[in-house]
């Protein structure tokens, strides 16, 4: 069962940074894709950056030039630099990934919380 595990959530001010991290535990392969997804307080969950295997990417137009997804596959684990932060940026994010046989993320982290407030 793979087991993914968020952390750098947390408070920042507008126009600050956060980085979130998201190590993958107990696969047996190598996710094709992985990602973050977020969720705001009465709004549907929306992807917000993705990225391959072999490094290719995808963002969401509102974060477009303002955050960075980047990956270690020898670790397992996937980034999300989050910088020029805005209050529209709050909500829980999730780390996924998705198995290669698949073409949605197949497995979801618990979350971490990002809030940007003055």
């Amino acid at each position: 069962q793979v087991q993914l595990v968020e952390s750098g959530g947390g408070l920042a001010q507008p126009g600050g940074s956060l980085r979130l991290s998201c190590v993958a535990s107990g696969s047996t392969f190598r996710p094709r894709r992985m990602g973050w997804h977020r969720q705001a307080p009465g709004k549907q969950r929306e992807l917000v950056a993705s990225i391959t295997s072999v490094g290719s990417t995808n963002y969401a137009d509102s974060v477009k030039g303002r955050f960075t997804i980047s990956r270690d596959n020898d670790q397992n684990t996937v980034y999300l630099q989050m910088d020029s932060l805005t209050p529209e940026d709050t909500a829980v994010y999730y780390c996924t990934a998705t198995a290669p046989w698949r073409t949605e993320p197949s497995y979801w982290g618990q979350g971490t919380q990002v809030t940007v407030s003055s």
